[in-house]
């Protein structure tokens, strides 16, 4: 973990990330595999964070458990912290209230700054781990505003192959995984032609980014891009 050097600063911090209580396989690209960063990363597990919970907004009595690994991971020499799961967004300003360095919850964080950067009249489409659990409190949360409108989403399918390796820890299967991916995302450009960029909610699909920019010719926008951006304004330790 040693080693990583930015420019002339000394040795960068690491980034603290939480993760939920999961033992599913998290290959390269993943926000739970180390190998997935090019700085340091140190990671603490919250014990009774299921995802399914999670993603239904049920995790609420875990709020000091969350503090807790934040405050342990900047401990360790964190200098800021990210979380496994795009849902916690609900839960960013309380918890970014309650920790003592910076904190960013989801990747539904860049959506102001990618719609700021996209030509007039394109849209961001968001692919998430489940549509039907992604409410406007969430978008609300992420400082979209009423005034510029929700973006455009697709969700994995319910029992479909993310959900059974995540919800039910059935063996990685990557070319199951990622033709159930490009199908939502396919399905996303088709309905709304407008889309400018895509948005990866669910921490498990940065493994497939390239491959989604690579086949619909758009920018992909994940945990992996916020986590370089917040990981950039750390000073060096």
């Amino acid at each position: 973990m040693g080693g990583f050097r930015r420019g002339d600063q000394g040795m960068a911090r690491p980034l603290g990330i939480i993760m939920l209580d999961t033992a599913f396989e998290r290959p390269v690209g993943d926000v739970g595999n180390a190998g997935s960063w090019p700085f340091p990363v140190l990671y603490r597990t919250v014990s009774g964070a299921l995802p399914r919970d999670v993603v239904d907004g049920r995790e609420g009595g875990l709020m000091d458990a969350f503090v807790a690994a934040g405050e342990e991971l900047i401990r360790q020499g964190a200098g800021a912290l990210l979380t496994s799961c795009g849902f916690l967004v609900l839960r960013q300003r309380p918890l970014a209230a309650r920790l003592s360095r910076p904190l960013a919850t989801s990747s539904l964080l860049q959506l102001p700054q990618i719609a700021a950067m996209l030509p007039a009249g394109r849209k961001i489409g968001v692919v998430t781990y489940d549509a039907g659990s992604l409410t406007p409190a969430h978008f609300h949360e992420a400082g979209v505003t009423e005034s510029s409108g929700l973006p455009p989403v697709a969700g994995l399918p319910r029992g479909g192959a993310f959900h059974r390796l995540i919800e039910k820890n059935e063996p990685y299967d990557r070319p199951r995984l990622e033709a159930e991916l490009m199908a939502a995302v396919e399905a996303l450009v088709r309905r709304e032609p407008a889309i400018g960029a895509i948005l990866l909610e669910c921490t498990n699909l940065p493994p497939f980014s390239a491959a989604i920019a690579a086949r619909f010719g758009l920018p992909v926008f994940d945990v992996l891009t916020l986590g370089r951006w917040l990981h950039a304004g750390i000073p060096a330790g």
